[in-house]
């Protein structure tokens, strides 16, 4: 039996925990991130883009740092990347930098979720597109959608489709003491354009769409409307590469079917634009926006309030707007104006009583 020596190896020592260096709580500075523009958000995937509008421009895909937490990355984010930023299929970079936002489009589920959802970042009008028929059109989501463009500081658009089956002169002298642009469209049907027909021989029966085009030229844009209004048409329409899937309304329900599952940043061809297409909406809550300030967003209605009483509601029988409706300087929809504003107001009412 022969004797090993023994060396340092052959003894255990656990290093001592209080003597050990703690981890450090410093991040990088990632001083050289590089600025990209996130189009397209999928499951913890975020695509960007990188170098816009350079001979170097390209598509990234990103996913979002540790470091960042629960901070919500959407489209129209402008971000800091690192890490591999080549570009392709088997490339994935780093976001650890969210850049300040200029403007943010928020919506709630309902009238009393607490939670907002941010549609989109960073976009300057607010494109509300609504059915004059099939399914048909309702008011109260375009009062809504219009209060929280003017609460995010955008210029709202309306977009009337499907012009050609109902006039749309009574919804836009309705809105027309709002201030918001309107701007009716129709777009062919299945029997109107045959088989194989090319882009061309589709906008030769479309109607408002180069009213539209200009009114985006030079702006970003997002789209906000149900399902069924005819979003993703308009959008294949302006942006021929986009390839975004259409759908039918359900003939029973008048309802229109999911097709956007995501919302998509879409850069306008020949022009210095973008669009957002955003999945159809069943509702739109205001639980963000201020109660004191819903009236704020009804021009033609607020200098009415100067005859209300202090602490008034605008919703009881001492309330001065409905005076300032028989009058008649609401304009001809007044009272409808003033129906929808009430609803609203009803609505955020119960919405911080809860």
């Amino acid at each position: 039996m022969t004797r090993r020596s023994y060396d340092e190896s052959d003894v255990r020592v656990r290093p001592n925990r209080r003597g050990s260096r703690p981890r450090t709580k410093d991040r990088p500075a990632h001083e050289d991130a590089v600025e990209a523009l996130v189009t397209a958000v999928d499951r913890g995937r975020y695509t960007t883009l990188v170098g816009e509008g350079t001979s170097s421009e390209r598509v990234v895909t990103a996913m979002k740092a540790r470091e960042l937490g629960r901070k919500g990355i959407v489209v129209g984010d402008r971000v800091g990347l690192v890490g591999d930023l080549q570009g392709g299929p088997d490339h994935l970079a780093r976001i650890v930098r969210q850049h300040e936002r200029r403007s943010v489009l928020r919506r709630t589920a309902d009238d009393t979720d607490p939670v907002e959802r941010v549609i989109v970042a960073n976009v300057d009008q607010l494109v509300v597109v609504t059915a004059l028929a099939n399914p048909e059109p309702r008011p109260r989501m375009i009062d809504r959608c219009l209060v929280a463009a003017y609460d995010a500081g955008l210029e709202p658009i309306l977009v009337l489709t499907k012009a050609d089956l109902v006039d749309p002169t009574p919804l836009i002298e309705a809105y027309a003491p709002l201030g918001a642009r309107c701007i009716a469209t129709s777009t062919p049907s299945d029997t109107d354009v045959p088989a194989g027909a090319t882009v061309e021989d589709v906008l030769a029966h479309t109607s408002g769409l180069d009213e539209l085009r200009d009114a985006l030229t030079g702006h970003v844009s997002v789209l906000v409307g149900h399902s069924g209004v005819g979003k993703s048409t308009l959008v294949n329409l302006l942006v021929p590469d986009a390839m975004r899937a259409t759908g039918h309304v359900n003939d029973v329900t008048g309802r229109g079917r999911h097709t956007s599952t995501s919302a998509i940043a879409l850069r306008l061809p020949d022009a210095s634009g973008w669009v957002v297409d955003t999945p159809g909406v069943r509702s739109f809550g205001l639980a963000h926006v201020r109660l004191d300030g819903i009236v704020a967003h009804f021009p033609d209605l607020e200098p009415g309030t100067a005859d209300c009483p202090r602490g008034c509601t605008h919703d009881e029988e001492e309330c001065g707007l409905d005076a300032w409706v028989d009058s008649g300087r609401a304009g001809p929809a007044g009272a409808a104006r003033l129906d929808s504003l009430r609803r609203l107001l009803r609505a955020r009412s119960a919405s911080e009583d809860a």
